[in-house]
């Protein structure tokens, strides 16, 4: 089994066994204009949703609101969740402009974001998405929730943009998935906001990608779910903490493996 380590820095442009298997420590959109072109073959993320700088969800001004005992309203480690919207939406489209740069031409970029009200009106992420080849979107339908605005309907889902390059195709036989995924959220996890693994391996597996990056790694679930699948995986991650939290998920998922 490949071993996995954290590295503060990577400066090879040129050579991308630098990067593979390994969580890098460091600010996401620095760490891929160091990465060569066209040298991925997936992109599966889910950013920072800029919570805090939400209308409606009670995060806001800090204390929380009605969402007192969320696990976001202190922001992540290392982020606090809370730029100018405008700001954020072009960080946003820099990162996936990267993004696109390091996938191959038969790449796609899995790109998961949340929409929400704001003052009244959708914001359904055109001003972060616009102009990037979206070929389709996916459903995840999530289980549970609360809300506490009378103005709209609970919200139960997330979208998932699948941004494709010109010759990517699906592996035999995932067309057949439908476009509306369930999947249950995790619960057990340290990290504020964290992906189902069963989630990422789904995406992984409807592809036959080698080189998996996640460029917001969070957690590591893209890493487990990569190993689990035999494949490479590329993690860059802002916080220490979130990275060793990371290496310790993946040892226990490669501990469990290694008993079947």
């Amino acid at each position: 089994m490949v071993m996995h380590k954290v590295s503060s820095t990577v400066n090879s442009r040129d050579n991308l066994a630098a990067y593979r298997d390994q969580f890098i420590c460091g600010d996401a959109l620095k760490v891929m204009r160091q990465m060569p072109s066209s040298s991925l073959d997936l992109v599966v993320t889910s950013p920072p949703y800029n919570l805090k700088n939400s209308t409606g969800n009670g995060m806001k001004d800090g204390r929380g609101g009605k969402w007192a005992n969320a696990a976001l309203v202190n922001g992540y480690s290392d982020h606090d969740d809370n730029m100018p919207h405008d700001e954020y939406a072009q960080w946003q489209r820099d990162c996936l402009a990267e993004m696109f740069r390091l996938i191959k031409d038969d790449g796609a970029i899995f790109y998961n974001h949340k929409w929400r009200v704001q003052a009244g009106l959708l914001q359904d992420r055109q001003d972060i998405v616009a102009g990037f080849p979206v070929r389709q979107i996916i459903i995840w339908r999530r289980k549970g929730g609360f809300n506490f605005n009378k103005g709209y309907f609970l919200p139960t889902y997330e979208v998932i943009y699948m941004i494709c390059k010109k010759n990517f195709v699906l592996a035999k036989g995932a067309n057949a998935y439908g476009d509306i995924w369930e999947f249950t959220q995790e619960m057990k996890n340290e990290h504020p906001a964290p992906f189902p693994v069963a989630l990422i391996e789904r995406i992984i597996s409807s592809t036959d990608a080698q080189i998996i990056l996640d460029p917001f790694m969070g957690s590591g679930t893209t890493a487990i779910a990569a190993k689990q699948l035999n494949r490479f995986f590329i993690g860059i991650e802002l916080s220490s903490e979130y990275v060793d939290l990371s290496k310790k998920r993946l040892e226990r998922a490669l501990n469990t493996l290694r008993l079947f």
